[in-house]
């Protein structure tokens, strides 16, 4: 078992005693895959004044950074679409041309396992060169059994194939696929419920997600899943409120959701139903700036009824092909009037809230030692900066 000390370092601990709960002057012990102790340099207790010790030489430590909603396993791309819509096409005439989330289906149902994973590293591999040490992959591009759980066991190779944390959630009910249109019920009785069954069945699924809008699914379609979830032992979390209000952060509330994700359609009220449930509010803003969005989540809200807000890529080739969790630091600040301080707990100690990880997201004595070495003078300088990458090292698991 590796122990050492990183030393002549600022850490921003996302503890909440100051803000970023910062240190300057200080060290980390790191024990195994372990912290053994953090705090001010000239306070290193024994044994760990004589271990291996290395300078960073004022450098920034924060958390590793974690990505918790992303769509990385899928089939083809829609750039296309994009081109489509910048000349003037609309949703439907993509739609009727054989595009929008059918032509990720059709894609996705095309492509093997193999196929898949070497999709996925890619987009992976963009997130792991920015500080990322823990990601959410979700299903819900097959809409099938099959495919469905084909995804999800890519999912879970991505995870061996890189030193990074997988989470895998189902989204069995994203959409309801082409060969069900106009039966939703029908699609959740029949395909997606047993598909969850076999997820679980297999060991493929960390939590179960769903789509609660007006093109996907309602409350009580939901509901239905939710409940098969909880039988299953499984925790929730939910798309909710992107493009109207349908209920589903409530919904999501009341099933004590680790999160309920997107927001924008979100109120007063669903904000302390969320606070009282102690549900995260992942907000999207790639999303929010890929589709043209003008309706802002209810940023101000959530902080009066303190709801943890969490901040994620929403990496999917339609409404967000966004490979940077830096750049999403930076969207909520800018889009969403986020603080900088508000985004960085977003991606580290908030975000693990959401994925239900006690164990990350905070530089604290016990937890895992996932964390990040940046070339930066001050924690801000991480949401600051557009398309620049100032990570110097990522640590997971207490390596290299």
């Amino acid at each position: 078992m590796s122990a050492y000390v990183l030393t002549d370092a600022v850490l921003a601990t996302m503890n909440a005693s100051a803000p970023y709960g910062l240190v300057p002057k200080a060290a980390v012990a790191v024990e195994g895959d372990r912290i053994a102790w953090a705090g001010p340099a000239d306070a290193l207790p024994p044994p760990f004044d004589g271990w291996p010790a290395e300078r960073l030489e004022g450098r920034l430590v924060t958390p590793g950074l974690i990505d918790c909603h992303t769509h990385l396993v899928q089939g083809g791309d829609r750039a296309g679409e994009f081109e489509m819509r910048l000349e003037g096409a609309s949703y439907e005439e993509i739609a009727r041309a054989g595009g929008g989330i059918v032509s990720t289906v059709t894609e996705t149902r095309k492509a093997d396992e193999e196929a898949l994973v070497s999709g996925a590293l890619r987009r992976l591999d963009a997130l792991i060169a920015e500080g990322v040490t823990t990601v959410e992959v979700k299903s819900g591009y097959g809409l099938d059994a099959e495919t469905e759980l084909r995804m999800l066991r890519a999912a879970r190779r991505l995870g061996e194939a890189r030193n990074v944390t997988v989470r895998t959630s189902f989204l069995g009910a994203h959409a309801v696929p082409p060969e069900q249109a106009g039966r939703a019920d029908s699609y959740i009785d029949e395909v997606c419920l047993p598909a969850l069954r076999r997820a679980a069945e297999e060991g493929l699924a960390d939590a179960v997600d769903g789509f609660c809008e007006s093109i996907a699914f309602d409350t009580a379609q939901i509901a239905r899943v939710f409940d098969l979830a909880a039988e299953l032992g499984l925790p929730v979390k939910l798309h909710a409120e992107q493009l109207s209000w349908m209920g589903g952060a409530r919904l999501a509330a009341s099933r004590g959701a680790l999160s309920a994700d997107h927001l924008e359609y979100a109120n007063w009220e669903d904000a302390a139903e969320m606070a009282r449930a102690g549900t995260v509010a992942v907000l999207l803003p790639g999303a929010f700036y890929t589709l043209g969005e003008t309706q802002l989540p209810p940023v101000g809200a959530f902080r009066s009824h303190r709801v943890p807000m969490a901040l994620a890529t929403d990496c999917n080739p339609g409404s967000s092909p966004l490979t940077s969790l830096l750049l999403a630091l930076n969207m909520g600040c800018t889009l969403f009037r986020m603080t900088p301080e508000e985004a960085l707990r977003g991606v580290t100690v908030h975000a693990a809230r959401a994925l239900g990880l006690a164990d990350r997201g905070r530089i604290a004595a016990g937890l895992r030692a996932d964390l990040c070495v940046w070339d930066v003078d001050r924690p801000a300088e991480l949401a600051y900066r557009i398309g620049f990458n100032p990570l110097h090292r990522r640590i997971v698991g207490g390596r290299t």
